[in-house]
């Protein structure tokens, strides 16, 4: 029997991760823990403790979004996107060209467990409006909607009709006056029945540091120096908007093109695919693992990433693959995106992947700061939208590292 298999039947709490998933059961237990580590190409972890309650199971998988192609304004082709993410390691790349929608491409690409699942999405914007900002990512509406740019309300709405998931895109967008980029934010924040916001974006905080010719080549040669969270506006109109009553869901995107850059002799591709792969990422939860059927595995991303089930990864410093953060109250669990009741009091857990700084935010405030830690418990009796961020250093500087989905305790 596989120990899989043994720790079900045993009735024991575990994680056992793997290259391209991580299977996850939690309950709340009692008495004792054990682990081990198993090797083989890569380690298999194995957490367990001793519980008398169900489970509920997880897995983990990570989705790169938000990237483009020749039908807009990208370099490379589906397939050959496709094939860096097989290479990077990732599970999913989410393809949204610039106002068309692209039948065909979707599906899994490669073969046994090197392959990746490729959806294709869009992102829509009124390409007469002049700055063109309220850019929209559309996910899983399966038909063109780029007729509807002019008017953000009615192309939610539309999108919402062909069952599709919406996310404002670089909603804080700074301008580059070094290199006449334009502030390209979203600016109509009336609308309402969007799935959530592109907290944070690659290109837009590339973008932000283009301030003179000496600083683009810096990061263009050193892109591992870009990236240092979300930005503070960003975060702050979330966690307004999440104030109101609003479900908002939060989620990573690349914005890869792989543009070629030009100063004088110099020439660089900007970002290649394949590091944005390794970089800023969008972990996925399902409550079943991918079954290698692309509509069926289609479904499990698209219910993942409109029930919150889902963080924020920034997985070039170390992988943030393994992180939980999870509740239990009074016969209920929840994961990040779910709602729980703090009626008998909810126990809130952070397991982060390695040591390092992680907060607790309580309706956008931090009311708890760890250091140097693994785990985090904090209990309480007061309603409110929780959420966990965990930063660590790299390349001399505290940047962001994990930015969770909330756990809403009513």
């Amino acid at each position: 029997m596989d120990e899989k298999s043994t720790c079900l039947q045993a009735g024991l709490d575990y994680t056992v991760c793997s290259w391209n998933s991580q299977f996850a059961v939690r309950s709340q237990g009692e008495e004792g823990s054990i682990r081990y580590v198993r090797g083989r190409a890569l380690a298999h972890t194995f957490y367990g403790r001793f519980t008398r309650r169900n489970f509920l199971v997880m897995y983990e998988y990570i989705i790169n979004l938000h990237m483009h192609t020749p039908y807009s304004d990208g370099r490379s082709s589906h397939a050959e996107i496709a094939q860096v993410a097989i290479e990077a390691g990732i599970n999913g790349v989410i393809v949204t060209d610039h106002n068309v929608w692209v039948e065909g491409p979707q599906g899994y690409y490669g073969e046994g467990d090197r392959r990746v699942l490729m959806l294709i999405g869009e992102e829509v914007h009124d390409q007469t409006r002049n700055p063109q900002k309220n850019h929209l990512l559309i996910l899983g509406a399966e038909r063109e909607l780029a007729m509807f740019a002019k008017d953000p309300q009615q192309l939610i709405n539309a999108a919402k009709e062909a069952d599709g998931l919406t996310f404002l895109a670089h909603p804080v967008d700074p301008e580059s006056r070094a290199f006449g980029e334009k502030d390209l934010s979203w600016v109509d924040w009336d609308v309402r029945g969007y799935t959530g916001i592109e907290l944070w974006n690659a290109m837009s905080e590339f973008k932000s540091l283009l301030r003179g010719k000496l600083p683009a080549i810096f990061h263009a040669f050193h892109p591992a120096s870009v990236a240092h969270g979300p930005f503070d506006a960003a975060l702050g109109i979330w966690d307004e908007l999440l104030g109101r009553g609003q479900r908002v869901v939060a989620i990573g995107g690349s914005d890869a093109h792989a543009m070629i850059g030009r100063l004088g002799p110099l020439r660089r591709v900007l970002f290649p695919y394949e590091f944005h792969f390794r970089a800023v990422n969008t972990h996925i939860y399902t409550p079943e693992p991918f079954s290698g059927d692309a509509v069926n595995d289609r479904r499990l991303v698209l219910d993942a990433l409109r029930q919150g089930h889902a963080f924020i990864g920034y997985d070039l410093p170390a992988s943030t693959r393994g992180f939980r953060f999870t509740a239990q109250g009074l016969g209920s669990d929840a994961w990040a995106g779910d709602e729980i009741s703090a009626a008998s009091g909810v126990t809130l857990q952070i397991k982060l992947p390695i040591r390092t700084e992680c907060r607790l935010l309580k309706d956008g405030e931090v009311i708890k700061t760890w250091r140097e830690r693994e785990a985090c418990t904090h209990i309480t009796t007061e309603p409110g939208i929780y959420r966990v961020e965990a930063f660590l250093f790299f390349w001399g500087k505290r940047r962001g590292w994990i930015y969770s989905n909330p756990i809403y305790v009513c």
